[in-house]
């Protein structure tokens, strides 16, 4: 029986060619009036905002209950960027399916990437296999938001990357989607002990701490599947002419060099809470937002315990 963590490499597809770009001659959808609504008034910021050239991003997953709508809002209102990228599976429309579930917080992440781009932000949205419903209307721009396909983005120090989701290198989503939904079922049951653990760790004062990532680590054959992977994303971009390619898909944020070629992985907001950055000079790094986070919490404990200077 073929199980989620089958050789990708033997069955992966070739990656389409590259589509052209309309620019601002794209179609544009009106924003409904939910959306287009002002929400809650956003917190103000207590220190200067992270600048970069281009942030790649994926995986949030709203629409369900792992998504840790908290910290995406978090890093979102706390960086500045050119250009910035969603990799898919930003809405999970296999469990919205199964049951609704938006709370306000994820009605704030849309309404905070909406304003990013009303405000100049290039916003490019590659729709995956969670939420593939949108890629009926790639070509079309959402509010200012571009939905594409896939992208070719050129780094500040002219390096060609080659950016997608990643799920058509999946073996089980394109070969046996029963096997998919089976998969996914273990994995939301996993992801929703891992919000009861969380949860109790909060009471507690404790940082978070991801049950799913761990136990992913854990298993040998997850950890076969994401360097296979891996290997079949960049030896396919490889064909494409590119110098690296960025995806997302596997919940794995990761940076490794394939000979000439750069695979870049920016991780989820599920599990690790991670972003791709592009910094002015081309210079590639992963954002940690839980590290960021618990060195935020760290600083704040750090001043409390700090004492009191009485001054005449």
């Amino acid at each position: 029986m073929a199980t989620m963590f089958d050789d990708v490499s033997a069955k992966s597809a070739p990656l389409p060619e590259k589509p052209g770009h309309g620019g601002g001659n794209r179609p544009r959808i009106p924003l409904p009036a939910w959306l287009s609504a002002e929400g809650p008034a956003e917190p103000q910021a207590s220190q200067s905002k992270l600048r970069f050239r281009t942030v790649f991003i994926s995986d949030f997953h709203l629409g369900t209950a792992g998504c840790n709508a908290v910290l995406l809002l978090d890093f979102l209102r706390a960086i500045e960027c050119e250009t910035l990228y969603l990799v898919g599976d930003i809405v999970d429309g296999w469990q919205i399916k199964k049951g609704w579930y938006w709370p306000e917080s994820h009605n704030e992440v849309v309404r905070c990437i909406l304003k990013m781009a009303t405000r100049g932000t290039r916003v490019v949205y590659l729709p995956g296999n969670h939420d593939e419903a949108f890629r009926d209307y790639v070509g079309l721009d959402f509010g200012g938001v571009e939905l594409l396909p896939e992208d070719v983005h050129v780094t500040a120090d002219g390096r060609r990357l080659l950016v997608i989701h990643g799920d058509a290198f999946d073996a089980v989503v394109l070969y046996a989607k029963w096997l998919a939904f089976l998969g996914d079922s273990a994995y939301t049951f996993l992801l929703k002990a891992n919000s009861v653990y969380n949860a109790i760790r909060r009471r507690l004062d404790l940082p978070y701490w991801s049950l799913s990532t761990y136990a992913k680590r854990r298993v040998k054959n997850a950890v076969q599947f994401i360097s296979r992977f891996e290997e079949t994303v960049a030896h396919a971009a490889a064909d494409r002419g590119v110098d690296g390619v960025v995806c997302g898909h596997i919940h794995t944020a990761e940076i490794r060099q394939f000979g000439d070629l750069t695979y870049y992985n920016d991780g989820d907001w599920v599990e690790s809470c991670t972003a791709l950055v592009e910094h002015d000079d081309g210079r590639m790094e992963v954002l940690d937002w839980h590290e960021h986070a618990r060195a935020a919490l760290s600083a704040r404990r750090a001043e409390a315990r700090r004492p009191v200077v009485a001054t005449a």
